[in-house]
């Protein structure tokens, strides 16, 4: 899978034809600033919760693609009071769309809109399709609900998992995390942009690599093959 990261926990995914946008925030990130949120295109938005640095672009890049915003039932709701035309509404379970599976997950966080109303539940996203399966957690700590996946849900290729710390899990949780869910490839979001969450990019990379997994801390802007 074509996978291209915009920074913090902004990054898009290309899988069965279909541009999967997954919680866009770009225009309020100053580390992202060469990036030109214009030019991404997206067939689907996914959000895993309200807090404004997932759903900052949400809206503008949403009512120029025509793209197609799933979450949370209360975030789609929102998504569409604000003039977004397309949503799927979800609470924690799975469906099937055109580009795969996808199972709504459980994440411990909270979740508030940017204008104070009600978020829904917080949540991650398990996508199941033919070219691999990965998970994104969203914002959370370590749960023991982790553990699902590999059993369950899916037997995965890769995995994102934030390692900042504060207001998510660190990068020693997100090596218990990737033990939990049977990973050995983890993508690295939600770290550096605020001070609370900076983090030592070579000392993250060798936790990771005693423990008998890859860490990928890619470039904003950056596009590889997961």
């Amino acid at each position: 899978m074509k996978f291209t990261f915009y920074g913090h926990s902004c990054f898009a995914i290309e899988v069965a034809g279909k541009k999967l946008l997954f919680d866009p925030f770009i225009t309020g990130n100053e580390l992202a600033k060469d990036i030109d949120v214009n030019t991404i295109e997206a067939d689907y938005i996914l959000v895993s919760h309200g807090h404004s640095d997932h759903v900052g672009d949400l809206v503008s890049i949403a009512k120029r693609t025509g793209a197609t915003v799933i979450g949370a039932y209360e975030v789609v709701a929102w998504a569409q009071k604000q003039g977004c035309e397309k949503g799927h509404g979800m609470n924690f379970g799975p469906f099937n769309f055109e580009f795969g599976e996808l199972r709504y997950v459980v994440a411990h966080h909270s979740s508030g809109l940017p204008d104070g109303s009600y978020g829904g539940n917080p949540g991650g996203f398990v996508l199941k399709t033919a070219e691999g399966n990965f998970y994104f957690a969203g914002d959370t700590c370590l749960t023991l609900d982790m553990q699902l996946i590999p059993k369950y849900f899916a037997k995965l290729d890769f995995a994102l998992l934030p390692i900042g710390g504060n207001f998510t899990m660190n990068v020693d949780d997100a090596v218990i995390a990737s033990q939990f869910i049977e990973c050995k490839k983890i993508v690295g979001v939600h770290f550096d942009t605020f001070g609370y969450i900076k983090i030592d990019h070579q000392q993250a990379k060798d936790k990771f690599k005693a423990a008998g997994a890859e860490l990928i801390l890619p470039e904003i802007g950056q596009t590889i093959e997961l």
